[in-house]
């Protein structure tokens, strides 16, 4: 399992806005192009996302969906890209006494030939993806109102 951190100068609740709203997935979630749809729950305990990854004309329609949510607090993540694989997401939310949010993401294959790669390499490749991601849900974060 990798690990990364990013403090942001947002608070939990505007980083939750933009984790709440499915259709900016793709535009945090790296390797994520596109979505197709956003179940009305989202992003309650079992609801899907239904995006798409990959470049076109190499994409794979699938899906996210909610295993645990709290709002404000952390989400935890089931994501699907088959054939690579199944990823286990956990992201949480630490309110800062400065005002700022400290968000901790959990990543690790945990289903489908994503999980032969050897964990170093595996934790190598997800470390530096979600360095990116949390980089893109800051700048999403502090600048939305």
């Amino acid at each position: 399992m990798t690990t990364n951190r990013r403090v942001v100068q947002a608070t939990p609740e505007q980083v939750w806005r933009v984790l709440a709203d499915g259709w900016l997935y793709p535009v945090w979630v790296v390797g994520a192009s596109r979505m197709r749809e956003v179940d009305g729950s989202w992003p309650e305990s079992g609801a899907r996302l239904h995006h798409s990854v990959g470049v076109w004309p190499l994409l794979i329609d699938d899906s996210t969906e909610v295993l645990e949510s709290q709002r404000d607090t952390s989400i935890r993540l089931r994501a699907r890209a088959w054939p690579v694989g199944e990823a286990e997401v956990a992201i949480e939310l630490h309110a800062q006494p400065d005002g700022s949010t400290e968000i901790v993401m959990h990543e690790d294959a945990v289903a489908g030939p994503g999980r032969l790669v050897p964990p170093p390499v595996r934790g190598l490749s997800l470390k530096w993806r979600n360095v990116e991601a949390l980089r893109r849900l800051a700048y999403l974060a502090e600048r939305r109102s």
